[in-house]
Order: structure tokens, then sequence, then C-alpha cells
């Protein structure tokens, strides 16, 4: 078996990879475009170069990366902030996840490619990208911004769907006619959940016991063993390997373990994911973006439009300024790694195969316009609501003076000087200090670079 010439490719895609990422970092681009743009010039489908390298030849590889992406999903799900402020998240979560969807799927409908597929597509213009939303916030330093708990939180709550989604999905593009058999096949995948689930709120004490060991290697070849275990436990339940994945990630997420598999297992994930997103593009077709490229337009447009209109919504209903709301929307615009599982598991499912180059365009365009609108998010504010948020400023300063004039006409009939203190100090408080949405903070952090001393990309 002679690899020499396949391993001498791949090193040098990756090697391109590096040197692209150092230049998209400068104009803020995250990994992941990069990676799929490395994968899509030397796919042999797009005759750049003469080269033969196949998708296939680093398939059960990506595999991999599919599963370990998801199982740091689960790993960092944060049960504290979803089960503490279910209410709120649904509210305002629940809300925007299900316009997204409710219009993914009305946009599939008219693309017209069949019902499965637009349930795909649905599923691709729901959920953004955590990992892209998780670098940005520490990138821009906004962690401290009023907008950003909530953010968190819709990240949070879109873990969950991400979980459900995939097993619906799973069973939906199953091929399975009988009705019975759905019912039967949906009643396994969420009975697989919820017991998963329960196991994660209730028995991390007794998991704690059953993976404790002090030596590193073990410790790793362990959990990455049951995160391909359960990956494929998951495909034999019919509910995917990534969901199987991100179930055991929740799960191990829930013992006093937790930041020690982080530590473990952010490379691998690092590295595997790297291949995953390049054999997704290693799997792109140039001359096939011509049939998709009306439909990602649209597709592009759509999710700025409603995503944009979204962020005041939920600040309406969170009670954020305008401006604030639109910092929330263009964080929540960018789309990556959920879209391309979802492609992944219509290939597999045999659907239409104009599911990859519109997965495929649609993540490059939004990974690409995402981060320009949020790193950019704050001046579109001030320039758009100036003169409201003036408003807003000046209003403080009216009651602050409205309230000195009261008490120097009470100190004036009641023949006294007026001490310092009688005006409290919140009066002249015009902008009181925001409070740090500490335990959001902490969750968002626990992904960043400064966690460990290893310097990374919190790409996936």
């Amino acid at each position: 078996m002679h690899v020499g010439e396949d391993l001498l490719v791949l090193g040098v895609l990756f090697v391109i990879a590096y040197g692209l990422g150092r230049l998209g970092k400068l104009i803020g681009l995250p990994a992941i475009p990069i990676y799929m743009l490395v994968g899509l010039i030397a796919s042999p489908n797009s005759k750049f170069f003469p080269l033969n390298f196949q998708s296939a030849d680093v398939e059960l590889v990506a595999v991999f990366g599919l599963i370990l992406l998801l199982f740091s999903l689960g790993l960092e799900f944060d049960q504290d902030e979803f089960y503490g402020n279910a209410g709120k998240l649904f509210i305002s979560g629940g809300t925007r996840i299900a316009i997204n969807l409710g219009v993914g799927f009305a946009l599939g409908m008219w693309i017209g490619w069949g019902t499965r597929e637009a349930l795909i597509i649905a599923g691709m213009t729901a959920a953004s990208s955590s990992a892209i939303i998780t670098k940005l916030l520490i990138e821009l330093r906004r962690l401290a911004n009023r907008e950003t708990p909530t953010i968190l939180g819709i990240m949070v709550l879109e873990d969950v769907f991400i979980a459900v989604y995939l097993a619906i999905v799973g069973v939906v593009i199953g091929g399975e006619t009988d009705i019975g058999a759905i019912a039967l096949q949906l009643g396994i995948s969420f009975t697989f959940l919820i017991a998963m689930f329960a196991l994660a709120r209730w028995g991390g004490r007794i998991v704690s016991r059953l993976v404790n060991t002090k030596d590193d290697e073990l410790f790793t070849i362990l959990f990455f063993g049951l995160a391909v275990a359960f990956g494929g436990i998951g495909e034999l339940l019919g509910v995917s390997d990534a969901i199987g994945a991100f179930l055991i990630g929740l799960v191990l997420g829930a013992t006093r373990f937790r930041g020690r598999i982080e530590q473990l297992a952010l490379p691998l994930r690092d590295v595997f994911g790297a291949f995953f997103f390049l054999n997704f593009g290693l799997a792109l077709d140039v001359s096939t973006f011509g049939e998709v490229l009306v439909p990602v337009g649209v597709a592009v447009l759509l999710t700025l439009i409603v995503n944009t209109l979204g962020g005041q919504l939920i600040a309406w209903q969170t009670k954020l300024t305008q401006a604030e709301g639109l910092n929330a929307s263009a964080m929540l615009q960018n789309r990556g790694e959920f879209a391309l599982i979802l492609a992944t598991l219509a290939t597999a499912a045999g659907l239409d195969p104009r599911l990859t180059p519109f997965a495929g365009l649609y993540v490059l365009s939004m990974a690409i316009v995402g981060p320009i609108l949020a790193v950019n998010s704050e001046k579109i504010g001030r320039r758009v609501f100036a003169s409201r948020t003036q408003q807003n400023r000046s209003a403080p300063a009216r009651d602050r003076m409205r309230a000195e004039d009261i008490a120097l006409v009470e100190a004036a009939m009641s023949g006294r000087d007026l001490p310092p203190t009688e005006v409290g100090d919140d009066v002249f408080d015009t902008f009181p200090d925001e409070a740090v949405p500490d335990r959001q903070q902490a969750q968002a952090e626990q992904q960043s670079d400064q966690l460990f001393e290893r310097k990374r990309d919190p790409e996936y």
C-alpha cells in the first residue's frame, strides 16, 4: 500500500490552510470557511490542479471529526444556564428558532427539491454557529456587553434544538414510509434523548466514579472510545452518530472531570474537525454552484433580514436597546458546522445532491458576511439609532437637574442649607455600571484560548 503521495498532498493542503488562515485573521475570518475553501480548490471535481485526491481518502477521519465536534458541543453544554433560565430562553430563543425554522422550510418548499430536502434547508437556516459566535465575542471583547447573556442563552437553547432536530431528521430522511414504524423510531429516539439528559442531570457522581483514572493516556483513550461508541449506538438507533456523540459529551460534561476532558479533547477536535471541513470542501464541485446560486442568494438575503428583525424582537423581549438588539442579531447571523452536518446526513440518505453545494455555498457566504457584520454592528448601531441613543442618554441628565431643583426649592422653603447628601447618589449616577454577566462570561471563556496554555482557535 503506497500512501506517500496522499500524505504529501494532505500535508501540503494543511500548510496552505495555515497560510490562508493567517491571512483570514487579518480581516476577521474564522477558519471554517478557510478549510472548506482549501478542500474546494484541491477537489478533483473542481479541476483547479491535477490532483487525484478524493474525499473518500479521508472519509473515516472526517467522521471522527464530526463525532468530536458534536462531542465537544455536548461537553460544553451549560446545564445550569438551561435549567435555571428555561422560561426566558424558550421565549427569546424559542421564538427566534421557530421563525427561522418556518422561513427556512418555506424557502425549501419554494425551491422545490422535495419535502425532506425542505426540512434539511430549514435546519440549515435555523441554527447559528456557536463556535464562530464564541470566537467573535471573545475577540471583539463583548463578553461584558448587556446583550451577551441573551446571546449565550440562545446558543444553549440551540444546542438542545440541534439534539432534538437531528433525532427527528434522522428518522424522517431514513426512507421509512410506514406510520407505525416512524412513530416507533421517533419513540426510540426521544427515549434515548431523555435517558441521556436525565443521566447528565442526576448521574454525574456515578459517571465520575466510572471514568476516574489518573493516567492521561488511558483517560484520553476512554473518552475518545466512548464518543465513537455512542456515535455508533446513535447510528444503530436511527438518531445519527452525531447525536450519539453529543449525548455522551453531555453526560461526561456533567462529571467533575469536565475541565480535564476539555483540555485533552480540544487538540483532537481541532485536528479531526479540520479534516471534516476539508473533506466537505473536497466533495464540492464549483460547476454545480450555478444551479444553486439563486436559492443560496435568497437564503442569505432571508437570513440577514429575518435575523436582523429578530434581533429587535429579542431586544423588546429582554428589554435591551435597539442598538444592543442589532449587536445580538449580527452575532447570531453566523452559520457553520450544523448546516454542513445536515448536508452530510442528507447525502448519506440519498437526498437531492444539490443540498451539498447549497450548504457549502451558504456556509461560505454566511461565514464571511456574519463576522463582517459583527465587527461593524456597533458602528452601524451608533449611526442608525444615534438620535434615539442621544435622547435616552439625555433623559437621566434632565432627571438629575429636576431633582436638584426640587431639592433646592425645598431647602429654601424650609430655611436651611441643603446638606451634600440630601440628594441621593443615584440621582447623579447618570450611567450606572452594568452588571457583568459572570456566569455567561465564564461559559464563553471556557471555550476561549485563555483557559489552557495551548494556543488554539475555538472554531468548532
